[in-house]
């Protein structure tokens, strides 16, 4: 059991729909410490070549919830822009993004470490607590 007073989180994006990671992804932290209290921006990062944020700033003493944010539009986007490029004769309605992005609200407990995987794909997605 640790004794550390806060708890951690980490997070990758797996893009279910070519069964890859999801690259260049922006990702927001926020905390609050009740589930009345204001929520406190922390920062954020982007998801590398292996879909994972490995520097997501570190929670304050005393959260009890985390919220991420993904910012999912851009890469979509981008991997639409590829797409035509390559095969012009297949270009879509241009509909554009359906989630432009993805909020995660959970709960947490000090010394507690939690990874939650974002599987992602143009029109769904999924998160779970992961290991």
């Amino acid at each position: 059991m640790s004794t550390s007073t806060t708890a951690s989180v980490s997070t990758h994006i797996l893009d279910t729909s070519v069964g890859r990671p999801a690259e260049a992804v922006a990702v927001r932290l926020a905390a609050r410490s009740g589930r009345d209290a204001a929520w406190q921006a922390l920062g954020g990062s982007a998801t590398d070549a292996d879909g994972r944020c490995k520097d997501l700033p570190a929670l304050p003493e005393g959260t009890s919830h985390v919220r991420l944010d993904f910012e999912v539009e851009p890469y979509f986007l981008k991997k639409q822009a590829d797409a035509q490029q390559d095969a012009p004769a297949n270009r879509d309605s241009g509909a554009g993004v359906f989630f432009p992005e993805v909020a995660i609200t959970f709960a947490v407990q000090p010394g507690e470490h939690y990874h939650v995987p974002l599987l992602l794909n143009p029109f769904g997605y999924s998160v779970y607590r992961g290991s």
